[in-house]
């Protein structure tokens, strides 16, 4: 019996892919036998933009890359810009850039995990479950920034304001809040029969194959690879504080899913300790606004989606001479089309799913 192999365009608006990403697959029956994912449908070509702005310009820029964790994309191009400039943030500033960079840890991981239910075929329960949770992060940065999605607090040198203590009473009442809470996650899909069934097994990534397509994040540290920047090449006050880095065992789609539950307990142990060690002081630097730097630079961080780079060159003119970004989700998306070959299509949106990917970092 002879068959023809069958091309199948899933995306860019295919309920079933993260933002406007297409994928052209080659299917023999149910079976992928290739893939071939297309980006840039939402290229914005922020890189070139940042050759024509001032890096004090640029931060706003940076909280569309990764628009579910904005926190995390200012501290890496600040910290890039500090490194470059030679400047050092003040040591309060530091301690709630580390606050904030966890707090949207958690409310990226918190998304991740309930849409990669649903890919799963969950129903809104977990959704629901995930945007309650993730509200009462949103509004304590509406209270720090006046923002709701793209959050910009982080500057150079500092950040745009201190800690209320109605803040502070609101991040100490989310620590206890969602200490408790995070072990519903656990009864309503880390030992769900039927999600475990759907996930486990699925999407295996070895540690050779994680290093060899630099996959890095939730998704490296699932295959037993133990790396994490805010660890093993500490920046700001990571240093002082005491944390695990979960890993997973198999490196499957499960994996990938629970080693972010468990980083969501971690980030609220630094939370909490960085609450309460904070120091006292002014956050906000007093640093010139326009700056001509000169020399290059790179600085890596740990974004919710893994290794998050900024590479600055500057030759003394306002603006730089090249930027460029490291961004974990492009990396991560490489590693795609081998992964999932030999699939059946719902099992391949469930390893996409479980990558956690962002457009908006990719497509830059």
């Amino acid at each position: 019996m002879v068959t023809e192999e069958l091309i199948v365009n899933m995306g860019p608006q295919h309920p079933s892919t993260h933002g406007v990403l297409y994928l052209e697959l080659k299917l023999d029956g149910e079976i992928i036998v290739e893939c071939r994912p297309n980006i840039g449908y939402l290229h914005r070509s922020i890189e070139k933009i940042a050759e024509n702005r001032t890096l004090v310009q640029f931060v706003p820029f940076t909280d569309r890359l990764d628009y579910l964790a904005s926190m995390n994309d200012n501290l890496g191009f600040c910290l890039a810009a500090e490194k470059l400039l030679q400047i050092e943030a003040p040591a309060r500033a530091q301690y709630l850039r580390v606050i904030v960079a966890e707090l949207n840890r958690i409310a990226s991981h918190l998304l991740a995990i309930s849409t990669f239910a649903q890919d799963l075929g969950a129903y809104a329960t977990p959704l629901f479950f995930a945007m309650r949770d993730r509200q009462k992060v949103v509004q304590i940065f509406d209270e720090l920034c006046g923002q709701r999605l793209t959050y910009n607090y982080i500057r150079i040198g500092g950040v745009a304001g201190d800690m209320t203590p109605e803040i502070a009473r609101m991040i100490g009442e989310f620590v206890l809040y969602f200490r408790k809470m995070v072990n519903d996650y656990d009864e309503l899909l880390t030992h769900n029969i039927i999600f475990k069934v759907r996930s486990k097994g699925i999407g295996i990534i070895s540690k050779e194959f994680a290093l060899d397509y630099a996959v890095t994040g939730p998704s490296l540290r699932a295959s037993g690879f133990k790396w994490d920047v805010r660890k093993d090449e500490p920046y700001l006050v990571y240093d002082k504080f005491d944390f695990d880095v979960p890993v997973g065992a198999n490196g499957d789609a499960w994996d990938r899913y629970y080693v972010r539950i468990q980083e969501m307990r971690e980030s609220l142990r630094i939370i909490e300790q960085a609450m309460g060690a904070i120091p006292e002081g002014d956050p906000v630097a007093k640093v010139n606004k326009v700056f001509r730097p000169s020399g290059e630079v790179y600085m890596r961080t740990e974004s919710p989606r893994g290794d998050l780079g900024f590479y600055i060159v500057g030759t003394g003119e306002t603006f730089p001479y090249r930027l460029k970004i490291r961004a974990p989700s492009f990396s991560n998306i490489a590693a795609l089309a081998p992964l999932i070959k030999g699939l059946n299509v719902s099992d391949a949106v469930c390893a996409l799913g479980s990558l956690d990917i962002v457009m908006g970092e990719i497509d830059r």
